[in-house]
């Protein structure tokens, strides 16, 4: 008598949280780009800005640099913070609002996955944007790039600094507005406020110091003091309030800011709308 054996079927392996964040990656960044509003008022902004800059300052003398020069380190710092804070407090809102954070998390998919797929569209959306604000700036509008490797050292740990707290920020933040058609108009007037008030689009020291006391809370006077300890010459070190680019206390503050978002978007995030209980 013959001898039969019974094969079990095998059970395919689920592709891991890592794998499905790559791809969920992907996705992010292609809806990034088709969005226009997006494009504009997130990816553009900078580059537009410091055009205009460098139009209106052009034959202003900022302490032996030209306008493109000076401004070049806050529209970078301004840049990091509209794609990771503003883009990700605006778009998640939207997304609960419509409904679609509430069908995936309806779906296998590991909640992890979703997080990492924003967090993956703000790093490449801002490297893209860093990439070609700077080819501008070293091409058309006489900027001189760095050449030292300690200050593109620094340049890395602050970038990621900035994206990871701004992101973290951005996801906790995206639970204040009532609505996602609201959420352009609670979280774009902050922005503003705070780039005005840490010197994106002024000279820093020339702020009064209670306002330079106020910005110095938030993460994005130092990101934007940062860059400009990357970007300006090191005798402009001397013409920040402190005579110093104080990069210690700006790690600081931006870790703070970073262990702060993380703790609030564990506490606050919510997959509905308020009005879904």
């Amino acid at each position: 008598m013959a001898n039969t054996t019974t094969q079990r079927p095998t059970s395919k392996a689920l592709p891991s949280t890592l794998a499905i964040g790559l791809a969920r990656t992907k996705l992010e960044v292609r809806e990034f780009f088709r969005e226009r509003e997006a494009l504009i008022f997130t990816f553009f902004f900078p580059i537009i800005f410091l055009g205009i800059f460098s139009a209106v300052f052009g034959n202003t003398d900022f302490n032996g640099v030209n306008a493109a020069t000076y401004f070049t380190p806050g529209m970078i710092a301004s840049g990091i913070f509209l794609s990771s804070f503003q883009s990700l407090s605006i778009s998640i809102a939207l997304e609960r609002d419509e409904g679609l954070l509430k069908r995936l998390r309806g779906t296998p998919m590991p909640p992890q996955a979703y997080f990492i797929g924003k967090i993956g569209q703000v790093l490449i959306t801002s490297i893209a944007q860093i990439a070609l604000l700077l080819a501008i700036s070293g091409l058309l509008l006489g900027v001189d790039l760095p050449t030292e490797p300690g200050k593109w050292a620094n340049f890395v740990w602050i970038f990621i600094l900035g994206t990871a707290s701004g992101s973290v920020l951005g996801i906790a933040f995206s639970v204040v507005p009532k609505s996602g058609k609201a959420a352009s108009a609670v979280i774009t007037p902050i922005v503003l406020l705070l780039q005005f008030m840490s010197g994106v689009y002024f000279v820093y020291s020339s702020l009064p110091a209670w306002m330079r006391n106020v910005a110095a809370i938030f993460p994005l006077k130092w990101l934007a003091q940062g860059m400009r300890s990357v970007f300006l010459p090191d005798g402009f070190e001397l013409t920040e309030p402190a005579k110093s680019w104080q990069l210690g206390t700006g790690a600081i503050v931006l870790s703070i800011w970073l262990v702060v978002g993380l703790f609030l978007a564990q506490r606050v995030f919510r997959w509905t709308r308020r009005d879904a209980g």
